[in-house]
């Protein structure tokens, strides 16, 4: 499942044609304890940057728990269609923020909203998005699916198949998936290939299940890797065993 790799002219070689990165909002937060850290949205930017120059066509999904979880105050007491309609909007000015980062560094941004805000952003229409990656756009996805009840995971998911993306990256703050917290259980056991049948037999922390199994069903390799080291998800590009392989079986 490489995406790519450097040739002996020292030319970046391309496997994957199409990618789908997803990023939970909590990796923008950095050391910050809430909302975005300037300097992680930055780095990310400039890692997306690098990935765009090798030519792979690169859609992104960004959580919104940095600014609000609405399965957090659903849980308090509020109506959990509203409290996720607001997780929805946090999406949004994540994606925005990474918009103006990247359009900084040059990249020809959009972000696609699945909730109608016209005046800030485009609504989601399928062929739309695909004639902005075919044209070397970076799309970033929006308000998740659009409908309460549904993670940003699983919005993934969707638009990852959608577009048709050889490849489904889930970025995190560890190496992959483990079979418990690796920062809190240091016997957790690393997986370095498991299939999603696996995943949810064994209740891995992947994805959550309506998101694994819609990539299982449509056949959807998803990567599970550490967003924080640094040119990791270049090195992924081009080749390397990177993190963790999660696939269907045939």
């Amino acid at each position: 499942m490489e995406t790519g790799r450097t040739g002996a002219d020292g030319v970046f070689e391309l496997r994957y044609r199409r990618i789908l990165l997803k990023l939970s909002g909590e990796a923008l937060m950095g050391a910050c304890d809430y909302g975005i850290d300037p300097d992680v949205l930055a780095r990310l930017a400039g890692e997306i940057r690098d990935l765009c120059v090798t030519g792979v066509q690169i859609g992104v999904v960004i959580g919104g728990g940095n600014i609000f979880r609405g399965a957090g105050l659903a849980a308090a007491g509020m109506d959990r269609v509203t409290a996720d309609h607001m997780g929805m909007l946090g999406t949004v000015m994540n994606a925005l923020a990474m918009q103006d980062a990247l359009e900084r560094l040059q990249v020809r941004t959009r972000v696609m909203s699945a909730v109608k805000i016209n005046q800030v952003c485009e609504d989601y229409i399928r062929r739309r998005a695909v004639r902005h990656l075919e044209k070397g756009r970076v799309i970033l996805f929006a308000a998740g699916t659009g409908n309460p009840f549904f993670t940003t995971d699983s919005a993934a998911s969707l638009r990852a198949i959608e577009i048709g993306a050889d490849l489904l990256i889930k970025a995190t703050k560890v190496n992959g998936v483990y079979s418990a917290d690796p920062v809190r259980h240091a016997d957790a056991v690393f997986y370095s290939r498991l299939t999603y049948d696996q995943a949810l037999k064994e209740k891995l922390q992947v994805m959550d299940a309506t998101a694994l199994v819609l990539c299982r069903d449509q056949g959807m390799p998803l990567r599970v890797m550490n967003i924080y080291e640094a040119g990791a998800l270049r090195r992924l590009l081009g080749g390397e065993d990177v993190g963790s392989l999660v696939y269907s079986e045939e």
